[in-house]
């Protein structure tokens, strides 16, 4: 007797494997590196960023920023630019700016008051600059036919 499989099924575990394989090229000395230099000098409360629960939510958006990237460098590969490719996928990472920027305005009591705005765009930086990374590992895996 024979198992039968869906598509989506086959589609998720691809995705999955893909996933993985692209995860391998991280380390976590880089993740928590970047996490000190992008939020390291922002006016949020003293010690928040010592929390461990606040360093691994920015950890999850970073990856989740990451993936989302290498998965969009498909479109690099058949020479689409970053730009453009960004603009394609502005409502996943907004949803990702947004996540992270109400976890921090949260956990940190709402101090900030003024320097909220500055708290964003930290965020809209962090996230864009995984996103990159994510999408220039895609391409150089597309290129070397890792994929």
């Amino acid at each position: 007797m024979n198992v039968i499989t869906t598509f989506n099924e086959k589609r998720r575990e691809k995705q999955i494997k893909y996933e993985r394989s692209v995860l391998r090229d991280l380390s976590i000395n880089e993740l928590k590196k970047r996490v000190q230099d992008h939020f390291g000098a922002t006016r949020l409360p003293h010690g928040l960023m010592q929390n461990p629960g606040i360093q691994e939510a920015c950890y999850d958006v970073a990856l989740e920023a990451y993936l989302l990237g290498a998965q969009f460098s498909k479109f690099g590969y058949r020479g689409e630019k970053a730009e453009l490719a960004i603009e394609r996928c502005e409502p996943e990472e907004t949803h990702l700016i947004d996540t992270l920027f109400n976890f921090l305005l949260y956990w940190g009591g709402g101090e900030e008051g003024y320097y909220s705005e500055s708290l964003y765009f930290s965020c809209e930086q962090y996230v864009r600059k995984w996103w990159l990374d994510g999408f220039e590992k895609g391409m150089r895996r597309q290129k070397l036919r890792l994929h």
